[in-house]
This record gives C-alpha cells, structure tokens and sequence, in this order.
C-alpha cells in the first residue's frame, strides 16, 4: 500500500499501515494485493499482471479499498480452472441471475423476458462489491428449472435470482426472488408493477435491493452513476433488446437484422448509449466474418460508433468496450488497451471486457497477462465456450502445447462448428509432428467453411509480432497442408 505513515522508535502507525495489514489477508498464498495507488503507481513499469480484484470492505477502514492481485498459480491453472466442474465460491458476495420467465401469455415475447433478465445481469455487474456471473453461462439454465443448489455449485456462486415478467401494453409487472443456494432458502421476494418507460428505475431499484440484503456498499463513482437514469421510449427499447438477440445468433442475416433494429431505436431515442455500441461491434463482426459485403470501411464506422456511444454517455462501459474492440482491430493496441481498462473499471464483472482485454495483451505478445484475463473471464463465463478458444490460442503461442490441446478439443466438444478452433488445433499437430491430425483438422476446417482464407487472417488479425500467424502456418506446411 501507498499512504502516509507515523513512526514511533522502530515501530510504523496510520492508515497507509492499516490498510497493508488488510490487503495482505486478500491475497493468495504466495501471491501479492496492491492498492489502487500502488496499482497506478507500477503500471506499465513492470512485466507483471495484476488483476482487478474489486472493492472490499475491511476491519477499521472508513472506505471500501479497491485492490489489485497477482497469484503465481492464476497463469499456470488456466486450463484446470476452465474445466473445473465446481469452481470454488470468490471471496465478495456471488450471485447468478437466470433467465426470468415469460408470464405474458404469448410466447414470442420471451426476448422481452431475457431483455429485461440480460439487463438486471448488466446492472448488477456494474458492483465493484458482487461477483456476478455473465449472461451465457446464466442463460445455459433457460427452460430447464433446474435445482438451484445445482446451479451454484456449477456457476460457483452462493446466491440465484429468479423471476418472472408480465407486460400488456405499455405497463410491466416483474416478480424477483432471491434464494440462497447452501440452504435453498429464500432471502427476500419483491414485485414490480410500474410503465414500460420506468423500466430502468425498475431494474435500479432490483440491483439496490440486492446490494442491501448482501451488505454490499456502493463506492461513491457506483452510486453517482446510477442517478438521474430518467425514463426509456418503450418502442426504442423493444428494439434495443430485440436487436441483441439477432445479435447472438451470430450470422450475417442476423446482424443486418440487428443492424435495422438498432439503427430505427436510435432514430426514436437517441439516448440509450448501448444502442451505439452495440451497432459499433455489429460493423466490427461484419468485418472480422467477411459478412454482408464488409470492407476496411467498417472499421471506421465503428470506431465512430463507439466514440458515439462514449460521447452519449462515458459512464456506461460496453461503449469503452465497443472502443477496445475497434481500435485493436486497427492494429491501435495501445489505446485499445485503455479502453478496456476502462470498461472492466466501469463494468468489473464484465466477461466480455476482460476477454477484449486478454485479446489486446494476447496480441501485444504479452501471452502470461493474456492468459491471466482469460481465466477471469472464463470463472465469470463458465458455460461460454469461446473462452476456452482464447486460453487454447496464447498457451499455443507460449508452446504449451498439451494444455493448449486439452483447451481446444474442450473448446469443439461445446462449439462442434468451429472453423477457427479447428484451423489452431491444426496448426498445433503441425507444429509438434502430428501431421496425419494436422491435416485431418484442416480438411473439417474447410468443411466447416469453405472460405476459409488464410490471408484474411493475417490482414485481420491484429499481432503486434507479424511472425506469430506465420508460425502457425509454418506447423500446417510441415504436415504436407498447401496454402
């Protein structure tokens, strides 16, 4: 810790002092915990990774203290956590959201109950003092009533909110319940009758009830940026949360579909930042996937979405993370790596920022941090597949070839589809003389698709090193592959 001290003979006093007592009961064994002025104190001075730990409240300190670890067993127990079959409960308060049931009568308004769901996980995840889980893994239980002891231990978290969602016309009635899974007991039930346009103070009043039964204190930055949250167009908002389930289909009809939806919502309601970024990383997935006619073109247009969605509103982080996103895809690491530092900053239990965050480290060549990040994305994500896609690709690129292997052929088991995963575990059998599977999984990568273009690879993929696609290319042309 960072802080003033007083000395008396050989003895040291004061807060500064305190406050190192605390952190070094939160960090792991043989590891280290830094406060946040420490933290920016070494930033970028050291070749050491520490990850973002959250707030804590801590035995006479007035404030909650933000803390920053390092573990020596986080890089070299990336792909024994990502497989574990019951992570183990994190220190603050764990909760998982599932998908709230669709009460309305009509079955094509379930998107309206995974919108409101997907928006409580979101809200929920902006609390430094939660450990939530990501919106994949808690939607892995849709339309299973699954036992909510399972679910914690699966997810690796104590408590589950449940509920259900009634609209007619413009008005909204949310059922919650909060269940604790180590006794299936139920902690507290509420229901919310409000318009469709209080939607957000609903949702703001959902994550405070929450914060309240687990003693959890917001900082000062948290509770400032949930005022004045105001009213939403019902219309706008129904395509905003429509759009992002064209959005998870992951397909080039999908995301011109997305494209519409998000495009008529801001022309209602200019807003909703969300809006902005989520149609930045649509112009980004067209260009990644060569889909719906994509050009270098649309790596402009989302950078300038994303700085829209900043612009709008700099408190919300999927803006920050549309920004992240954009600029590494321009080869732009360095200030894509402020971006999403901002973004975790804002939104710590975010999934998809530390997984952009690892994707920056990853192509910087800076593979021990990246595989660090990964890990804490998988352990808030631990039904999401493509994290395992991540941790496989920098252990390949640390020549950890076997852990690799284990986290690819994981990875096919939950994404049967998967050229990329395909085309990396090829490249490894090459690289480590098993050519006969080599070639064996470059014929299913074209199988999977046919447009499989090396090339494009290597104009899309943003390495810092040009050297690493072409190591991996070198493994297929050593198993006989022509490319």
């Amino acid at each position: 810790n960072l802080g003033d001290v007083m000395v008396d003979d050989s003895d040291l006093y004061g807060d500064g002092v305190n406050v190192a007592a605390r952190l070094e009961t939160l960090a792991d064994p043989g590891g280290v915990a830094i406060s946040d002025g420490v933290r920016e104190h070494l930033h970028g001075r050291i070749g050491v990774d520490f990850v973002d730990s959250g707030h804590h409240e801590v035995k006479n300190i007035e404030r909650p203290v933000h803390i920053w670890t390092w573990s020596p067993n986080r890089a070299d127990g990336a792909v024994k956590a990502a497989v574990e079959a019951q992570p183990r409960l994190p220190a603050k308060p764990s909760i998982a959201v599932l998908p709230f049931d669709n009460m309305s009568g009509d079955s094509e308004q379930g998107y309206f109950a995974d919108g409101i769901t997907e928006d409580i996980i979101t809200d929920l995840s902006k609390v430094s003092g939660l450990f939530v889980i990501a919106r994949n893994s808690s939607f892995a239980y849709k339309g299973k009533a699954p036992d909510i002891r399972k679910v914690t231990r699966e997810l690796g978290v104590r408590y589950v909110l449940e509920g259900s969602v009634r609209r007619a016309a413009d008005r909204i009635r949310i059922n919650a319940q909060m269940i604790d899974g180590t006794t299936g007991g139920h902690l507290w039930a509420e229901r919310y009758d409000r318009g469709l346009d209080d939607i957000f103070a609903v949702q703001d009043e959902v994550t405070r009830t929450i914060v309240n039964a687990l003693r959890v204190k917001l900082t000062a930055g948290e509770e400032e940026r949930r005022e004045n949250r105001g009213k939403v167009d019902p219309e706008a908002y129904d395509l905003l949360i429509r759009s992002r389930q064209a959005i998870l289909q992951f397909n080039s009809v999908s995301s011109m579909e997305a494209r519409s939806m998000l495009e008529r919502a801001i022309a209602i309601d200019p807003g909703p930042a969300a809006a902005y970024a989520s149609l930045s990383i649509v112009a980004l997935t067209d260009y990644v996937n060569q889909w719906n006619g994509a050009t270098p073109d649309n790596l402009t247009r989302a950078l300038e979405l994303a700085h829209k969605a900043i612009d709008t509103d700099d408190t919300e982080p999927q803006g920050h993370h549309a920004l992240a996103l954009a600029l590494a895809w321009m080869r732009r690491l360095d200030e894509a790596e402020r971006a999403a530092e901002r973004a975790i900053e804002l939104g710590p239990n975010s999934a998809s920022a530390y997984t952009a965050l690892g994707g920056i480290r990853d192509s910087q060549g800076r593979h021990e941090d990246a595989l660090a990040l990964y890990t804490r994305a998988h352990r808030l994500d631990p039904q999401f597949d493509l994290s395992l896609h991540f941790l496989g690709r920098a252990l390949l690129a640390l020549g950890r070839f076997d852990e690799a292997e284990i986290a690819f052929k994981r990875r096919l088991t939950l994404a049967p589809r998967s050229d990329m995963t395909r085309f990396y575990l090829a490249s490894l059998y090459g690289r480590t003389g098993r050519h006969e599977e080599a070639r064996h999984y470059w014929r299913e990568t074209l199988e999977v698709n046919p447009n499989f273009s090396v090339d494009h690879l290597k104009r899309a993929l943003p390495y810092r090193d040009p050297n690493l696609l072409d190591h991996l290319v070198d493994g297929l042309r050593e198993a006989g592959v022509s490319i």
